[in-house]
């Protein structure tokens, strides 16, 4: 006699994994990682394992001390992953008890205050930079010059980011186009090489682990706005081009505003969501405090999230649109 057995769904598993994605954003990273080491040398190696291993050591014993929770979570990817943005958005030259601060804030309080991955509203990456920009604005704005591989802290050589030359009105110290996509400028890791941050992207893309719509929708964004901005006032506002090559555009677009837990999960959604933190970034970059904003506009944006996915909520499995009215 057969019997029918029930169980819970998903009835096919598709291969996919927190693990497997996880690992492949880092995979899509390594050109980026290379670019920073190759202008930067020491400093950022330093940087970027100080992170990895703050924010994974820091995951490891709140999971085990503070919420003695038998399972590791270390091993799915998710606190590497945390580190190495968290490092992507820093000076080469920082402290490492500053990174170590930003490392504890991000994994303890974006993170795991919010009982971990999947349960945390805002990128943990991004709340760990914000804490660290606000609270130590002098170390986390002292941008070193690239091409010093061996000097470390004090000993660099800093200089102005084309961002901070944009926003002093200094157009014609703007970098050219050619090492904007190389990534020969000032700035934070993450910002050196959009070249090697589009590979990345199509990575991503060739094996599925985003999709096109909220790098897409954010970048689209931007070189509109920035585009009829240039069209009235050249001589006050830079390109469209400079704006998509510059600061942490290509890294927030494609690595962070991506994040599966903090962006809304329709495509209707991650388009809206997209289109307004390209709207965001223009505006807090020509005319907020900081030169740079993308950060802040994910973050706003992450608060922003469960409104969206309510408004914007899928179509029911079988659902069969209603004619003439309830009988």
């Amino acid at each position: 006699m057969n019997k029918l057995i029930v169980s819970l769904s998903p009835h096919v598993h598709g291969g996919d994994s927190v693990q497997r994605n996880m690992y492949g954003v880092c995979i899509a990273l390594v050109p980026a990682l290379l670019a920073s080491l190759w202008f930067f040398g020491l400093g950022a190696a330093i940087v970027l394992a100080t992170s990895v291993l703050a924010c994974v050591l820091f995951e490891w014993a709140i999971a085990k001390f503070l919420l003695k929770s038998h399972r590791c979570t270390i091993c799915d990817g998710s606190a590497v992953l945390t580190g190495l943005l968290l490092g992507f958005n820093l000076p080469s030259n920082l402290p490492l008890w500053i990174i170590i601060i930003g490392a504890l804030v991000a994994i303890g309080v974006g993170k795991m205050t919010f009982g971990g991955l999947g349960c945390n509203p805002f990128n943990p990456a991004l709340v760990g930079r914000v804490f660290l920009l606000i609270s130590f604005p002098v170390q986390m704005t002292s941008w070193p010059v690239p091409g010093q591989l061996t000097e470390l802290g004090t000993d660099a050589v800093t200089g102005a980011t084309p961002l901070a030359e944009l926003a002093a009105g200094n157009l014609d110290a703007i970098p050219s186009a050619t090492d904007l996509l190389l990534g020969n400028t000032g700035g934070s890791l993450g910002e050196v090489s959009a070249l090697c941050l589009l590979l990345g992207l199509a990575f991503m893309l060739w094996r599925k682990i985003i999709t096109w719509h909220i790098p897409v929708s954010i970048l689209g964004t931007v070189a509109v706005f920035t585009a009829i901005l240039w069209g009235v006032d050249s001589n006050q506002f830079a390109n469209p081009l400079f704006h998509l090559l510059t600061g942490g555009m290509m890294l927030g677009a494609c690595y962070m505003a991506t994040d599966y837990v903090t962006s809304p999960m329709t495509h209707k959604g991650q388009i809206i969501y997209g289109i307004c933190i390209g709207l965001l970034t223009v505006v807090i970059r020509l005319w907020g405090a900081y030169p740079e904003g993308m950060s802040f506009a994910i973050l706003i944006m992450n608060a922003f999230t469960p409104l969206i996915n309510n408004y914007c909520k899928p179509k029911r499995f079988g659902e069969v649109a209603k004619k003439g009215g309830d009988k």
